[in-house]
């Protein structure tokens, strides 16, 4: 268990001084998979595991980046052509930079990285950790940005310093997550309505403990098949400026204008939108059992139409699925491995947990982790004796 004052108390040995110490949590995304870089829809909720970023000030502008988990970094913040290096710490160089290209002057600093959130799980361990230094970075500048604005600033880092054009999702719950609750966001207009999760109501995430190579790029490659389909359709329906703005009707009328694949893809995000406002409905109105029926069609669309699923994950929905008061499950995450999310009611999830380690032990070989998740706030300060930020 995460205790800050060892931590501070350790760091002080090391450094010298006290630093200053920031949490950004891991996120769960309920439903809404692959819709938030089409302007979609999404509905995430920020969880309890949290990476951590202590900081202390140095004179210059040298930043060097320390971890319990990785080797040792540095990087100089008057570089004039900073580039990735193809490591853990292109998050925290790429969010500097990104800082910087906001018109934030940083200043030199010494970090350090903790966190508790599974690498390459579908939880969101990067964005936590762009959140968190970032946080740490304006603290150590002494510039304050608003939480909608930190989310945008990481969100470039991801999207223009390391390459990976994923939506503002994962950023903007890490900053706005409240406990109890997950966020509806409307990914063009960041409006968010905060929804309630019913306390008998548990996530259960499942690790399938594989990540498949190609995912990275598949992930970019999706990205380029909606833009395609969107230039198609954008031909017949004047105005569009993503599949957001393509109705289920409209697909159909012109499906036969594109290449099947293509299809394919706009139809699991233009459905997979409607999907996400009416699980919202169900869990506004108590009905987990809507709601996890809309899981399970996210599921299989993600599998069939979007082709992001593998046998690992289509397994562990199976398992999950089969025990006594779950709901729904879905594969999360931008697919081929990663988590499993299962929605169930609190008294199952000991016997879930036994019931789904087993048989994908058994089927698969594989000890997989399950982490029983409950909501949190979104990012901010830690203080002595508290492991959450506000």
């Amino acid at each position: 268990m995460f205790e800050l004052a060892d931590l501070c108390n350790r760091l002080q040995r090391l450094w010298g001084s006290v630093p200053n110490v920031f949490q950004a949590p891991g996120r769960v995304n309920l439903i809404g998979e692959h819709t938030d870089y089409n302007d979609g829809f999404v509905l995430p909720a920020a969880i309890q595991l949290q990476t951590r970023a202590a900081i202390t000030p140095v004179a210059g502008r040298q930043v060097i980046v320390e971890s319990a988990a990785y080797d040792r970094t540095e990087f100089d913040l008057d570089d004039p052509q900073p580039a990735p290096r193809n490591d853990w710490s292109d998050y925290v160089r790429g969010t500097a930079w990104s800082l910087e290209h906001q018109g934030v002057r940083l200043k030199g600093a010494r970090l350090f990285i903790d966190s508790d959130i599974p690498p390459g799980a579908g939880l969101s361990s990067s964005a936590a950790l762009e959140v968190a230094a970032a946080l740490a970075l304006l603290s150590n500048a002494g510039v304050t940005l608003g939480p909608a604005e930190i989310a945008k600033v990481c969100h470039r880092a991801e999207n223009e310093f390391i390459g990976i054009r994923s939506g503002i999702m994962d950023q903007f719950a890490s900053c706005n997550g409240r406990s109890g609750h997950a966020l509806l966001l409307d990914c063009r207009s960041l409006e968010v309505r905060y929804v309630a999760i019913p306390r008998d109501i548990t996530l259960m995430v499942c690790n399938t403990m594989v990540r498949h190579e190609l995912a990275a790029g598949e992930y970019n490659a999706r990205r380029q098949q909606c833009e395609e389909g969107v230039a198609v359709l954008s031909r017949f329906l004047p105005g569009i400026h993503a599949l957001r703005d393509v109705t289920q009707e409209q697909l159909a009328r012109f499906s036969a204008e594109l290449d099947p694949v293509i299809h394919r893809r706009c139809r699991h995000v233009i459905e997979e939108n409607c999907r996400v406002l009416l699980a919202t409905q169900a869990l506004e109105s108590g009905d987990p059992r809507t709601f996890g029926a809309l899981m399970q069609a996210s599921h299989q669309s993600l599998r069939l139409d979007y082709e992001v699923s593998c046998p690992e994950l289509d397994l562990m929905c199976e398992l999950a699925l089969g025990v006594n008061g779950v709901y729904g499950a879905r594969m999360m995450g931008g697919g081929f491995g990663g988590c499993v999310l299962a929605l169930a009611r609190t008294s199952a999830s000991e016997n879930f947990r036994r019931t789904v380690e087993a048989g994908y032990r058994c089927r698969t070989g594989i000890d997989c982790e399950i982490y029983e998740c409950s909501t949190s706030d979104g990012a901010g300060p830690l203080t002595i004796g508290a492991t959450q930020g506000g």
